[in-house]
C-alpha cells in the first residue's frame, strides 16, 4: 500500500475510524517506528505502528460497506444448506461480508451488506431507531380507519407495533398501494401488520433505510456506500448509548 496519512491509513485496514485515529494521536496513544505519531504523518505498510503498546495487525481485513437492491427468492443470509441463492452470492468482493438485518425471501429492495460488526451492532440494536420505508401492494382498498390503525400501532401475536408512518399512494379497484415506515425489526412485521388490518400483501419492497434509499439502483444490483454515508450510520446511535 502507498504512503497516505495515518488516519486514512489505519482506517482502510478497519483498526478506527479516522476521527477516533486523530483523538488517539492527541493523547498520545499512537507510535510509528518507536516515535509517538503527529496528525499528519504518512505512513505505509513497512512502517511499525503501535496503538497503547499492541501492534497493528496490517493484514486486517479493511471494512467494506455495500447497499444492495435484492431481488425476490434471495436469501438474507450468508450462506443456504439448501443452495439456495443468497445476498453474501450477488456482490463480488473478497471480504467476508454479511448482511444488516433481513429481508423475507419474497420480499425486495434495500439491504446493507458489511464485514463491520461494530455498525452491524448499532444499527441492529432496538434503540437505534432507525426507520424503514417500505412500499406495499395490498388486496383490497384500503380505508382510512385502517390507515390510522397502521399509524397508532395494531396489535399482533406478539404484542403491540409501535406507531409509523403511513403514506397512501393509491385507491384502485381491488388493490391499494401505501407507503409504511417503522422502527422495528420484527419477523414479516409489515406484512403481518397489513394482514391484522385484512389487506394482504400482493408485494413488498423496501426502499429506504434512514436516509439511504435505492435511487436508481435495478433489482440485483449493489454499490458501495460513501464515506458520507458510513458516517451517517455510525451518527445514528453514538457512542455513549451502547
Amino acid at each position: 500500500m502507498e504512503e497516505m496519512r495515518i488516519n486514512k491509513y489505519l482506517a482502510s485496514i478497519g483498526i478506527a475510524s479516522r476521527r477516533e485515529i486523530d483523538r488517539l494521536i492527541d493523547e498520545g496513544a499512537i507510535k510509528v517506528n518507536g516515535e509517538k505519531a503527529t496528525a499528519g504523518i504518512k505512513v505505509s505498510d513497512k512502517d511499525e505502528i503501535y496503538i497503547k503498546g499492541k501492534k497493528v495487525n496490517k493484514s486486517a481485513e479493511r471494512k467494506v460497506y455495500y447497499l444492495l437492491n435484492k431481488p425476490l427468492e434471495v436469501l438474507s443470509s450468508v450462506k443456504d444448506d439448501r443452495g439456495r441463492k443468497t445476498v453474501v452470492d450477488l456482490i463480488k468482493c473478497k471480504e467476508r461480508i454479511f448482511p444488516i438485518g433481513r429481508l423475507d425471501y419474497n420480499t425486495s429492495g434495500l439491504m446493507i451488506l458489511t464485514n463491520d460488526g461494530e455498525l452491524f451492532n448499532r444499527i441492529i440494536h432496538p434503540k437505534a431507531e432507525i426507520y424503514k420505508e417500505y412500499r406495499a401492494k395490498v388486496f383490497g382498498e384500503i380505508k382510512d380507519e385502517s390507515i390510522t390503525k397502521l399509524k397508532n400501532g395494531v396489535k399482533l401475536e406478539d404484542g403491540m407495533t409501535l406507531p409509523a408512518y403511513v403514506t397512501l399512494l393509491k385507491r384502485e379497484k381491488g388493490k391499494s398501494e401505501l407507503l409504511i415506515s417503522i422502527r422495528e425489526g420484527r419477523n414479516r412485521q409489515v406484512r403481518r401488520m397489513l394482514d391484522a388490518v385484512n389487506h394482504p400483501v400482493i408485494t413488498l419492497k423496501r426502499e429506504k433505510i434512514g436516509k439511504l434509499s435505492l435511487e436508481n439502483l435495478k433489482l440485483g444490483e449493489y454499490r458501495e456506500l460513501t464515506t458520507e454515508e458510513v458516517n451517517y450510520l455510525y451518527s445514528l446511535w453514538t457512542t455513549h448509548h451502547l
